[in-house]
């Protein structure tokens, strides 16, 4: 795991490339790479990579990059592990390659040399790298399917410039601060900044499943190679004992994610499905791993600690636990820390970042986690209410939507209790795109002027679109309610959210997550039995997957997420104050969450 940037100018009038920015752009992915760190330019610095290393796989100086083929003709920068990469450098040899490391950012050249993009398609692993084709004079740049690690991008005067990270850009001084609105209008719907946007108008996301090619005097071309929704729709047919189907494939993604030159760690709470990699980890043969929870004084006691049923997982599968236990004063100390470290604005990452961060006092480099299984098992509860919602809704006369709305939005303006979201169902409940917009929100479209002012909210509504921008996920239709929940969560949330956070959390703590349950090859051996039988879609075939039956307390638990006790901190923490400016913050029974939002927005939108 790495941070990769390059400069290229590709307008035959454009300046070349300044080694100042590359540098400046490297230096702040240092964290994300503290082993080593390299530049590299084409002799015409019409090119330019760079590249920080946390060193996973091959820890010798041979792995180093920019790494360039033995011929010179091409050179990458890569930020992420190629899980299969033992299977695809014996087929490399078995048709003449010779390798002179034991990375996987060796094996990707060669393919590269041999397939060009078609590589794409035989990579299991989570990458985003920026090549340097001299032969095509070309930049080729690519980000894996489900986008577990990131890549941005800016054209400005002629130039491409790519960086693992938003901040990154912006720290080589030559991208535009202008606010983006539709990357401020979707973090307040959504709670995360929607892909291709970012909170800046002259940096985009270049979106998972994506490649892009650029060469002199050709605009950038992005490309899809991957799409979720496609690959439910086209499910292939699997054997007929459908549960062994799933097992192995469970089996299969773990055994592959636990390669390493380094001790592996885990992210263990009271849930399936961290219970459940941890199991699998010890079926693939991996030893010595080290499972860290989180407890919060807060919650000391009470249904949400995480601690004691995690100890009992601990011990059921002989593996060594360390519990970290933190409280406000701990918090308001790293306050600081934390909001400087996120690099686009999120209403989660802080359990993430704050568990990284105890991963690296245990001396960790890499740690699976569970994030996926609720995404493929349906887990969220917007599997059942999103259909329960548009039935109801769809039954009501149309007009009555706003009518609705309207009533009772005057009622909560003089205090009357009502949820927002209630007030908003007549008129969202009816189809499956505003559906899940109802049940993902944060703000409601007509909430924005209120917390962006009125016309940030409006121009952000314009160009961001929400609506189509939820269905355009939906194209082609992946089948029925399921499939189709199955692919906004993993397309919008999981993806804009949970991903992000844990590569920036992750990567401020020079912590590499891997996500065994999100995976593309995964998803393809599932897809056909999970759409097929409705009795295979619950966390239950998940928890049965590993050899060691998991603790009957932890699988019977009731789903209750990885949560961090921020309503007390937003109540009782000065720095956190920022919320009590905006009356719609102010009224009662305002959930905790929107307040964490705008304590997080306004220091970027009104920066001192």
């Amino acid at each position: 795991m790495c941070g990769v940037a390059a400069i290229y100018s590709y307008l035959e009038g454009a300046p070349p490339v300044d080694i100042r920015e590359l540098d400046s752009i490297k230096q702040a992915l240092a964290r994300r790479g503290p082993d080593g760190n390299g530049l590299w330019t084409d002799r015409t610095r019409r090119v330019g990579l760079a590249h920080t290393r946390l060193a996973v796989i091959d820890l010798s100086e041979r792995a180093a990059q920019p790494m360039s083929s033995a011929d010179g003709n091409v050179t990458i920068a890569f930020n992420g592990e190629i899980y299969n990469y033992k299977r695809l450098r014996a087929s490399l040899e078995s048709e003449g390659c010779r390798f002179i490391s034991q990375s996987d950012t060796e094996v990707l050249l060669q393919l590269y040399q041999k397939l060009g993009a078609g590589m794409l398609g035989k990579l299991r692993g989570m990458y985003a790298f920026a090549l340097w084709d001299g032969m095509r004079q070309r930049l080729f740049c690519a980000r894996d399917p489900y986008g577990i690690k990131p890549l941005y991008y800016s054209r400005e005067n002629g130039q491409l410039r790519v960086a693992s990270q938003v901040k990154a850009l912006r720290a080589g001084g030559a991208v535009s601060n202008d606010i983006d609105s539709a990357g401020a209008a979707g973090f307040a719907l959504f709670g995360h900044v929607p892909e291709p946007h970012t909170m800046w108008r002259g940096i985009r996301s270049l979106p998972a499943g994506h490649y892009m090619l650029t060469g002199p005097g050709e605009a950038p071309q992005v490309t899809r190679y991957h799409s979720i929704a496609e690959v439910w729709k086209q499910a292939p047919a699997i054997g007929d004992d459908a549960e062994a189907g799933i097992r192995n494939a469970l089996q299969e993604s773990v055994r592959d994610h636990c390669v390493a030159d380094v001790p592996l760690g885990l992210f263990l709470s009271a849930g399936v499905d961290s219970a459940a990699v941890a199991g699998l980890m010890r079926d693939a043969g991996a030893g010595d791993i080290s499972a860290i929870t989180l407890a919060f004084e807060e919650y000391r006691g009470s249904d949400d600690d995480e601690a004691p049923l995690a100890a009992a997982t601990a011990r059921r599968l002989g593996i060594r636990h360390h519990v970290a236990v933190i409280d406000s004063a701990w918090i308001e100390a790293r306050l600081d820390g934390f909001l400087a470290d996120m690099d686009q604005p999120s209403i989660d990452g802080l359990n993430t970042w704050l568990v990284s961060g105890q991963a690296r006092e245990q001396g960790l480099k890499v740690a699976l986690c569970g994030t996926g299984g609720d995404e493929l098992f349906g887990g969220y509860p917007s599997f059942s209410d999103i259909p329960r919602w548009t039935g109801i809704a769809g039954m009501l006369p149309h007009a009555l939507g706003k009518a609705a709305r309207a009533a009772m939005t005057g009622l909560i303006g003089i205090g009357v209790p009502i949820p927002p979201k209630a007030a908003a169902m007549p008129e969202l409940g009816r189809s499956l795109p505003t559906a899940y917009l109802l049940r993902r929100g944060l703000f409601l479209p007509w909430e924005l002027e209120a917390i962006l002012g009125r016309e940030l909210a409006a121009e952000g509504l314009e160009r961001l679109r929400p609506i189509d921008h939820i269905g355009e996920v939906l194209q082609p239709d992946p089948g029925d309610d399921f499939t189709r929940i199955a692919t906004l969560e993993s397309s919008l949330y999981l993806r804009n959210q949970l991903l992000r956070d844990a590569d920036w959390a992750g990567m401020s703590n020079s912590v590499e997550i891997r996500t065994p349950l999100v995976d593309a090859r995964l998803l393809k051996c599932v897809a056909w039995p999970l759409k097929t039988r409705a009795d295979l879609r619950t966390k239950q075939v998940l928890a049965a997957a590993p050899a060691e039956p998991l603790p009957l307390s932890v699988v019977s638990r009731p789903k209750t997420g990885f949560t961090v006790p921020l309503q007390p901190w937003l109540e009782n923490t000065p720095q956190l104050a920022a919320w009590r400016r905006v009356p719609l913050l102010r009224t009662r029974g305002c959930h905790w969450a929107r307040r964490w939002a705008y304590t997080i927005l306004d220091p970027v939108l009104n920066p001192a």
